[in-house]
């Protein structure tokens, strides 16, 4: 008997099926009224394990269609899963309902025109075919790992799919494609944790096995940590925890947050708050960013400046948002810089794909440098105390170590910490390579090891 083939699920939506589509929901739209879809379609795949054991195996596949229509400077989206005839007109007649009972905004902007973007690659034919067996390979590796070691393990291992188009009536036409790959492993001993997380779109640029041996080497070293006292110490954060403690600023340098006085940088655009050696772009084409190269209006990602040798040297914005700036900043030129969120949105803009530019100090070499600090394996539960000065405050978590005379020592106990982000910039000593990092607390981003002085913890917790 023949051996089964399996194939793994493959995505439908194409360029060519967006305009189709379009074409219906043009059909419904009265004459003289805008109309914007949004498409997008996803499967994903994932493999949890717990207690060194495989728990679950799901898949989804999801398709949407939301549409935006507009009418004298009123608007309103409805969105459908189903993609008949019948569905998308009564999509249709749900936002024209919608939007002629909303008060017009006089903010509202034409629909934007044709659009070029530049190419991105983030789609590869080898992370669409990973299989649930060859996952589940995947993870036994893992699994032995925790075994060999004498260690409890969990976590996952997906892999994803997905599509996306948006589509006007003014000729806007973009289309987007991409894989993911993506582990997350905790290993556990009786008193001390490892953690190790990673994704990228082509899954044979991720190594979860060996991720995982990290891990397990971490959850050995910090066995019966020891209690230190709080204060403030020098700090050696790995880049998942340097990423999760400062994805809370960049939603700063969205202008309408510093229109409407949310924003730290409210007063201090164009001030040098950071450190000289702290610079940061926000680019959506760097090798190791991920997503689109349009925003959810249409509009090309532009490569921004957000600091440039430590002074806030420029935000980001949306079309609407370009134009109040100008309204209200006499002599501005504002324009919109792709970072917009789909209309209509409370949020404005965000900057979603940070790259903090790094150095040449290894992690090695900042814990040989180090007299007496502490090792951060990463952070977790980061809340804002203080949103002007950005104090945040949140726990270490998955392997916190002493540094001693070069060398890293005990494991210690969990510490909590209140620090701002602001002055942490102004007090990084040293900076490793750049790396694609993942966290838990905010998005990933392309992030050095940071050696910081100063870091103030406030209290060892219990664990």
């Amino acid at each position: 008997m023949q051996a089964e083939t399996r194939t793994t699920p493959r995505l439908n939506l194409t360029p060519e099926l967006a305009r189709q589509l379009f074409d219906q929901v043009c059909r419904h739209v009265p004459a003289g009224a805008g109309v914007e879809i949004m498409l997008n379609e996803g499967i994903s795949e994932l493999t949890r394990f717990a207690n060194n054991a495989i728990t679950q195996n799901v898949a989804e596949q999801q398709t949407s269609l939301s549409i935006r229509t507009v009418l004298d400077r009123r608007m309103a989206r409805s969105s459908t899963n189903r993609l008949d005839a019948e569905s998308i007109r009564a999509a249709v007649e749900r936002a024209l309902s919608l939007t002629r009972l909303q008060e017009p905004d006089p903010e509202a902007l034409p629909l934007p025109g044709p659009q070029r973007y530049p190419a991105v690659q983030r789609s590869f034919a080898s992370t669409a075919a990973v299989t649930p067996e060859e996952r589940a390979a995947v993870v036994g590796d893992m699994v032995r790992v925790a075994n060999q070691a004498k260690l409890t393990s969990a976590g996952t291992y997906s892999t994803s799919q997905s599509a996306s188009a948006l589509l006007n009536s003014a000729g806007l036409e973009a289309f987007y494609e991409d894989t993911s790959a993506e582990f997350s492993v905790t290993m556990l001993a009786g008193n001390s944790s490892g953690w190790a997380k990673g994704n990228h779109p082509d899954v044979h640029q991720i190594d979860p096995v060996g991720a995982t041996r990290r891990a397990a080497e971490k959850a050995r070293a910090s066995a019966d940590p020891m209690e230190l006292l709080p204060g403030a110490y020098t700090v050696i954060l790995e880049p998942a925890a340097a990423l999760d403690l400062l994805g809370f600023l960049f939603w700063d340098f969205s202008a309408l947050s510093v229109l409407d006085q949310r924003s730290c940088l409210t007063g201090r655009t164009g001030e040098k708050l950071f450190g000289d050696n702290i610079t940061v772009h926000d680019d959506a084409y760097h090798p190791l960013q991920t997503g689109a190269p349009f925003d959810g209006e249409g509009i090309p990602r532009q490569r921004v400046a957000l600091i440039d040798s430590g002074r806030a040297a420029n935000l980001v914005y949306a079309r609407t948002t370009a134009e109040r700036w100008n309204q209200e900043n006499a002599g501005a030129n504002a324009r919109a810089t792709g970072h917009g969120f789909p209309l209509p949105n409370e949020y404005g803009e965000a900057p979603m794909n940070i790259v903090i530019a790094g150095g040449e100090t290894s992690l090695e070499e900042m814990i040989a440098t180090t007299g007496r600090g502490i090792l951060v394996t990463r952070l977790w539960y980061i809340r804002e105390v203080d949103p002007f000065p950005k104090i945040l405050t949140g726990m270490t978590r998955d392997g916190t170590f002493l540094v001693e005379d070069g060398k890293i020592g005990r494991g210690l106990r969990n510490f909590r910490f209140n620090q701002s982000a602001i002055e942490l910039l102004n007090n990084v000593v040293a900076l490793s390579a750049p790396v694609r990092a993942s966290g838990e607390e905010s998005f990933d981003m392309v992030v050095p090891a940071m050696k910081v002085n100063n870091f103030n913890f406030t209290e060892v917790t219990r664990f």
